[in-house]
């Protein structure tokens, strides 16, 4: 989602003419900025001023699933069933981790979005404005590309050139992050040999390159020495878990914040290796409306 409204996206959302929108611009009721002649409307900006606009009685909002969505990690999935918190997972990218927080199918959403200067805070306040969400660091990780077993020749993305390389989906991170890196390097996937389907997870990534099904993949350091892979660092990154703030203190994500707190935690994270735990509990952002 773009950070923006058109004119004709804020008229769609709050279901008026093109004119009108023009009109609440023009008298200075809506938050605006002119560029190169047009009218923006700040995403987030427009969701708090409706929210400031609300009026009659607060209804209690029914309860949240108990789920966490967004990004595998495999280190916080441990984490997730060690903990006994009884949330479950559903494991399909950090923006469709977003949409689903921002449906309120989810309680959290496992995030590592690389943004301009930082991580998955711009990305969470498109989603959802100031909405009372808590952004909680878990980790640092690093990434870059994870090579088969025996492949020695990959040393940067433009060795990938006419490569077998397992993509992930389009709604994760990563793959966004790898699109990018490739269009730096003059490439698109066009100048891979790329496999037919696309791993979901990091593990199954990991899996496929140790079953030699690819040559390398865009993948976490931390599975490198699990499955015999090879390992070339590009990007260090912030995991991040966006919490419902109505679900921070419930029990099941306590009984799971309890368990990052950990000496437990912390000794997995060293046997995995490539996981930086200094900033851990680290408050990101805290959605200010209730």
């Amino acid at each position: 989602m773009s950070q923006y409204l058109t004119t004709r996206e804020l008229a769609d959302l709050l279901r008026i003419g093109e004119r009108k929108a023009y009109d609440l611009a023009s008298s200075g009721e809506v938050p605006c900025v002119r560029a190169m002649g047009k009218l923006l409307f700040p995403r987030a900006e427009i969701i708090a001023w409706l929210n400031a606009s609300r009026s009659g009685p607060q209804v209690a909002e029914p309860p949240l699933p108990p789920i966490v969505a967004g990004s595998h990690d495999p280190l916080l999935d441990w984490a997730l069933r060690e903990s006994g918190s009884g949330l479950a997972t559903y494991y399909d990218g950090s923006f469709d981790g977003l949409t689903r927080l921002s449906e309120r199918s989810a309680q959290a959403a496992v995030l590592h979005i690389h943004e301009d200067g930082g991580f998955n805070e711009k990305s969470l306040r498109d989603a959802l404005g100031e909405g009372p969400v808590v952004l909680y660091e878990v980790a640092r990780r690093k990434r870059g590309l994870l090579l088969a077993p025996g492949i020695s020749d990959i040393k940067s993305f433009k060795d990938l050139k006419s490569r077998r390389v397992i993509m992930r989906q389009d709604s994760a991170a990563s793959q966004h992050l790898f699109d990018s890196q490739l269009e730096a390097h003059g490439m698109s996937r066009d100048d891979l040999d790329a496999t037919p389907g696309c791993a979901r997870t990091e593990e199954e990534l990991a899996i496929a390159l140790h079953g030699e099904k690819a040559e390398a993949g865009f993948g976490l350091g931390a599975l490198a020495g699990l499955y015999n892979l090879g390992f070339v660092p590009t990007h260090s990154e912030r995991l991040d878990l966006a919490i419902w703030r109505r679900s921070y203190f419930d029990p099941p994500m306590q009984k799971l914040i309890t368990l990052l707190r950990s000496d437990q935690f912390a000794q997995r994270a060293r046997e995995f290796g490539g996981y930086d735990l200094s900033g851990l509990g680290t408050i990101h952002h805290n959605g200010a409306s209730g």
